[in-house]
């Protein structure tokens, strides 16, 4: 059954957008990732033109962080102060981002300049984070049969420790500046309108390794910031650049809104070494599958370099 979508201009199997957004609401269930970084370029895959696969990607996300934040706030896994701050910094990133897509767009280079930041920002998170939770696996065996030291503190802990403005969140456990949520809420609010994601897959390592977050409060409090910044954007793009195709996102909606809530229940069954390797290794295979694309379809890219405004 094929359904023919106005805004993208084609007509797609209603398995494949239902499909995709059943295993994107599972790692948005599982790791508290939008699932946008995996939606964007598996959309494109299948001919969706990558502004239209961006922006309607966030606006699936919408619909599977609603499920995935009710189903966390239940079971106390969501941080509101944490999130608030993420959020006061990723609106005025939404804001800029929506509007450098309009001037790209305008300058034909808006597809290429996706695919490239998908590369960089997904190689650079992914390989960090398969490294660190290797490096992670490997300390907790050897600290079975040996005295544990004392940490050190590293630098980038002593830089976040003399910052301004030191608050404590108390579901987290944590103290930090709130300057490094909101500077942190600014750039993932930049990514999601450039890229189509809800900046999860950033946040994920940034508040896991950097702000020592608990893996299940991080999750929740993670798809609680993707929500509502997903609904700025996405208001953004559809009233700014019209990109998004409401009919693809409602068929991409029932399968992510189903996704996560199954999500959700694996996450509190895997130990959290399994959890970050197990999106490190995804994140890795979703890169090489766009440097491929890249590299060995020349002829495509330089025909969809003109963009699709």
């Amino acid at each position: 059954m094929y359904f023919y979508l106005p805004v993208a201009l084609t007509s797609i199997n209603i398995f494949i957008p239902v499909g995709i957004g059943l295993a994107v609401g599972l790692l948005l269930g599982l790791f508290g990732v939008g699932g946008g970084f995996l939606i964007t370029p598996l959309l494109i895959m299948f001919g969706i033109p990558s502004t239209v696969a961006a922006a309607t990607g966030l606006n699936q996300i919408v619909g599977a962080s609603t499920s995935g934040t009710y189903a966390h706030w239940r079971v106390g896994n969501v941080d509101f102060k944490m999130g608030f701050h993420l959020l006061s910094g990723g609106f005025i990133g939404g804001l800029f981002g929506v509007h450098a897509i309009k001037i790209l767009r305008a300058m034909g280079n808006a597809d290429f300049a996706i695919k490239m930041t998908y590369v960089l920002m997904l190689g650079i998170v992914g390989t960090y984070m398969f490294i660190e939770s290797i490096q992670s696996m490997r300390k907790k065996k050897v600290e079975k049969v040996e005295e544990v030291k004392p940490e050190r503190k590293s630098g980038i802990s002593g830089f976040l420790k003399s910052l301004p403005l030191q608050t404590y969140y108390e579901k987290s456990g944590v103290t930090h500046s709130a300057l490094v949520p909101i500077i942190l809420g600014v750039f993932v609010g930049i990514l999601a309108a450039i890229m189509g994601v809800g900046g999860g897959f950033l946040m994920v390592p940034v508040m896991i390794y950097m702000l020592r977050i608990p893996m299940h409060v991080m999750v929740g409090t993670s798809l609680f910031q993707i929500l509502f910044i997903c609904i700025e954007v996405t208001f953004l793009q559809a009233y700014i650049n019209h990109t998004v195709d409401f009919i693809l996102s409602v068929l991409l909606l029932l399968g992510s809104t189903i996704g996560a809530q199954i999500g959700v229940v694996f996450n509190r069954r895997l130990k959290t070494e399994q959890l970050k390797i197990l999106l490190a290794s995804i994140v890795l295979a979703v890169t090489v599958k766009i440097i491929l694309e890249l590299t060995l379809t020349p002829s495509l890219l330089l025909s969809q370099a003109g963009g699709h405004g």
